[in-house]
């Protein structure tokens, strides 16, 4: 499967930000490959996933393996120095798109990022982004979840 998104960041969350639903997202690195290849686990409250992505840029393959919690909690004790914790609000956007906008906690609080999915580049391609996002990330490298949870926030 390919993911093609886009990523913005946000300088003030939505006032009505709280209507919105929300998961906190607990991610952490297993594997983080020069080549773009990372491999990850993820708890959102629901349940757990397993995660291989490969590629960089708007348009990557990944692959989802739904865990079992037991494995997930074995599997996160490998992934220290590699986490991120954040809030995740889906926000109903134009053209029938979702906007995914992540709160993060801990060493990275008070980054707020927009990440909207597309079915395709072209679809990607059309998006407007609304006036309350600010400039898209989606190229530069420190700003993806495997820097973040490395390297912290970028300067």
């Amino acid at each position: 499967m390919t993911e093609v998104e886009r990523k913005f960041l946000v300088a003030e969350a939505p006032l009505d930000l709280a209507s919105f639903p929300s998961q906190e997202l607990r991610q952490g690195y297993l594997a983080i490959d020069p080549d773009g290849t990372e491999v990850r686990v993820r708890h959102n409250g629901d349940g757990a996933v397993l995660t291989i992505k490969q590629g960089s840029g708007r348009a990557r393959a990944e692959e989802e393996l739904p865990i079992d919690p037991e494995r997930f909690e074995r599997l996160w004790e490998l992934t220290a120095g590699r986490r991120v914790h954040k809030r995740r609000h889906r926000i109903p956007g134009d053209a029938g798109v979702t906007i995914e906008l992540d709160t993060y906690a801990g060493e990275l609080d008070g980054l707020i990022v927009a990440e909207v999915e597309f079915a395709d580049e072209r679809q990607a391609d059309a998006f407007s982004a609304p006036p309350w996002f600010g400039r898209e990330v989606t190229e530069d490298p420190r700003y993806k979840n495997q820097a973040l949870a490395r390297s912290g926030m970028p300067d």
